[in-house]
């Protein structure tokens, strides 16, 4: 592995962070830094809101029995003005008081218009248009959680072709600007668990990961039927069918690897569920699946699978997350086809084959139908159309009731040292043919009895680094971009900005004061396996004015991880201070582009800025006037440090708050520019738009790329400077940059580049 870049923990000066990619701005000097001011977010993704006792849908305590259910009428619509008197639910067959009872719509969706009306706007109908950055939701704003997960242990070849399609066709087109989302592949271990997001870019990323997996040894649902010449000639010679044919010893091999791969994605999908836990509301897992199958080939129980199933299902409950799966496989003929060869073989035997296609086919449904009906949801099969299935749980995820009832006190009582599975049904008492579907039950056993005991130093930072949503006990905010240079090629350049404040610092001699904390970070490439890892751990001690610049402003931790190949990586870190145990975790998708296809190309944003209260600041553009478009502003980042001026720490590169009347300054690269043949200049045009909530709120003139003090045509730099006015408002907000280069061909001209960052008073 090529070695990385030194890696360090410091109250970091700007120049510091940016030298090496950015080098003819910063100048690469060690200095007293400055620390980076606290964000009001802990992570560049969407963080998840804490569930609070008013968030949590199934609660199982000793004096309260609430759960979530759907009634729906014959056509599958949704019925939403029931009365608690037209419900009925039974525990265990009695009859239970319902004293909690409620309808939760997700259809309200919130929707904010433009701040300020753009002064030039785009043509969002033109084929070749820039795309419009993905607005994040806040989690106030989620309507719909939902983790698509794909079966690639165990599926054929033709059943992730179907499963793809889906995807993509849910993406484009089904997937609402609400929508939290993930999608999960049960091969591909921790690397596969993603942050949910409402970036379809990222999504668009997993999609294409998703493949067939070779290990799972099927192209299509069935395995053609064929002779088996070994059995033929024990027949023939009047040895009868005593002992184990190859054809029965390779049967008997793939019910084996298919149990172990159910059991593996069990496991799988349990890893899932753990994560979503933490979320407030109801969840949603989709299951694209060719099947689990609950009887072997004897027709006996298989109770590692059960076993396997009933810890999930109770999992699931009681994280208040709904399965509902699809047999990937579509619409199945179990006879007879042209792919069989059934030539020299015995009628008795070949109706033995067709019977055993049909049984497996019934019972890896069941397996299917089981998971779903445990936990609230339905099983779709039969269908060739998966879109339309993924259609189904979507209006499915429109609304649900909240019911509660008072357990008896012998519900929890234990007997014989092992919890009892109490089961829950009901009924609704309003004619007209309803459907209540609700979860099967609960273990007896309260929700306090179910928190994890302490777990090790290792289990913790597993435990962070592997789900799927950023744990909060230590706050971060991650931001990763993209360079390329001639000496190192493409990677990722990290900064991490952590909250300080969340330290358990320790007092020693002279006022110093003392923590030590572990940094542990994996980069994932696109098939799950890890390219770079980091695992450090980190004294900090201060004391004065800079202990307490340390608890304002916290601290930026920057890291170099070096790409060989292009593709979609993921970066996941870990920070847990070693006397709290307190841990905190962040991940981020970035999509590292092919340089050597010689395709016009952008490095990522970086942006800084300054307070707006100097006169040199007078020049800086104003949203709604045409932006200067050079390096003058990227230049002025390294003149105003190297002067000492003051630089706001919250306005670091690494957390990217700036108040309102402050001076943003962003500048990148720009790869690959055409140059033309008489002077060996490029003619290239930049553009930049700012978005709130997906809403334009300033589109900036397209100006002619500036290239004074451009050395190298190879790596370009563009950049500018904005005034943030009075005007807009606090909240998040994406600032998007457009080249085109005019000496390209259409298809290649645009290339586009956005980074986010936060508005505050």
């Amino acid at each position: 592995m090529k070695k990385q870049s030194p890696l360090g923990l410091s109250l970091l000066f700007v120049c510091l962070l940016l030298c090496a990619p950015f080098a003819p701005f910063c100048k690469a000097q060690q200095t007293t830094p400055v620390p980076s001011a606290p964000p009001q977010s802990s992570s560049g993704a969407t963080q998840p809101a804490q569930a609070s006792d008013d968030d949590e849908v199934v609660r199982i305590t000793s004096n309260l029995v609430q759960i979530d259910a759907v009634v729906t009428d014959r056509n599958g619509v949704q019925v939403t003005d029931l009365r608690p008197e037209e419900i009925e639910i039974f525990e265990d067959g009695r009859p239970q008081k319902i004293t909690n009872f409620s309808y939760v719509s997700n259809e309200t969706g919130m929707r904010a218009e433009p701040l300020v009306a753009s002064t030039a706007t785009s043509k969002p109908n033109e084929k070749l248009a820039p795309p419009v950055p993905p607005a994040r939701p806040r989690p106030e704003q989620v309507r719909r959680t939902v983790a698509l997960v794909v079966d690639d242990l165990g599926a054929s070849f033709e059943s992730t072709h179907s499963i793809r399609q889906a995807l993509r066709k849910y993406v484009e087109q089904q997937m609402q600007p609400t929508d939290l989302v993930a999608i999960i592949r049960t091969s591909a271990g921790m690397g596969a668990l993603q942050q949910f997001t409402s970036d379809r870019r990222q999504l668009n990323a997993a999609i294409e990961r998703v493949r067939w997996n070779p290990v799972s040894g099927r192209i299509s649902a069935f395995a053609p039927i064929e002779s088996d010449p070994f059995a033929q000639a024990q027949r023939e010679a009047g040895l009868g069918d005593s002992g184990r044919t190859p054809s029965e010893a390779r049967a008997e091999l793939d019910e084996f690897r298919e149990q172990i791969f159910s059991v593996g994605t069990l496991g799988a999908l349990n890893f899932v569920i753990r994560g979503m836990r933490e979320l407030p509301g109801r969840k949603a897992v989709v299951l694209f699946s060719d099947g689990i199958e609950l009887l072997d080939s004897n027709g006996e129980r298989n109770d590692r699978i059960l076993e396997a199933l009933r810890r999930l299902t109770d999992l699931a409950n009681r994280a208040s997350v709904v399965i509902y799966t699809i047999d990937a496989r579509g619409l199945q003929y179990a006879g007879l086809t042209a792919a069989d060869s059934t030539s020299g073989m015995r009628i008795r035997d070949i109706e033995t084959l067709v019977q055993e296609r049909s049984r497996k086919l019934f019972e890896s449904q069941s397996g299917l139908q089981y998971l779903a009906q445990q936990t609230g949801g339905f099983a779709i099969r039969n269908s060739n159309d998966l879109s339309r299935g993924v259609g189904r749980v979507l209006d499915d995820q429109k609304g649900y009731y909240l019911i509660g009832y008072r357990p008896d006190e012998s519900t929890f009582d234990i007997k014989g040292g092992r919890s009892r599975f109490h089961k829950i049904t009901g009924r609704v008492k309003r004619s007209g043919g309803l459907r209540l579907r609700l979860r099967s039950g609960f273990y007896s056993f309260t929700e306090e009895e179910t928190r994890p005991a302490a777990r090790t130093r290792q289990e913790q930072i597993l435990a962070a680094l592997s789900s799927p949503f950023a744990s909060g006990g230590v706050g971060l905010r991650l931001t990763t971009l993209f360079a390329n240079n001639d000496r190192d090629g493409s990677f990722v350049r990290s900064l991490l900005h952590i909250n300080a404040r969340d330290f358990a610092f320790k007092p020693e001699a002279d006022g110093w004061q003392k923590a030590v904390i572990e940094v542990v970070a994996f980069t994932f490439g696109d098939n799950g396996r890890v390219v770079n890892q980091i695992s450090r751990s980190e004294t900090i001690r201060a004391r004065g004015e800079t202990y307490t610049d340390v608890l304002k402003n916290g601290l930026v931790y920057n890291f170099d991880v070096p790409i060989k190949k292009p593709g979609a990586y993921q970066l996941r870190i870990a920070v847990r201070d070693t006397d709290s145990e307190r841990i905190g975790s962040a991940s981020q998708f970035i999509e590292v582009p092919d340089v050597n296809k010689k395709r016009l190309t952008l490095s990522g944003i970086v942006l800084t800025g300054i307070k707006g209260d100097s006169a040199a600041d007078s020049k800086a553009t104003q949203p709604g006037a045409d932006a200067r478009s050079s390096a003058s502003a990227a230049a002025s980042v390294d003149a105003r440090l190297g002067e000492g001026s003051e630089v706001d720490p919250q306005m670091h590169p690494a957390v990217r708050q700036f108040r309102r009347g402050a001076v943003l300054d962003y500048f990148y690269y720009i790869y690959n520019a055409k140059l033309d043949r008489a002077g060996g200049r490029p003619q290239l045009q930049t553009q930049v738009r700012l978005f709130r909530e997906g809403q334009p709120v300033y589109t900036g003139t397209p100006t002619p790329l500036d290239l004074t003090r451009q050395p190298d045509a190879r790596q370009l730099v563009g950049g500018s400077r904005i005034h943030l006015g009075g005007h807009l408002q606090p909240g998040e907000y994406l600032l998007q940059v457009i080249v085109a280069d005019l000496l390209a061909g259409e298809k290649r001209r645009t290339a586009t580049q956005w980074i986010d960052f936060e508005i505050v008073k």
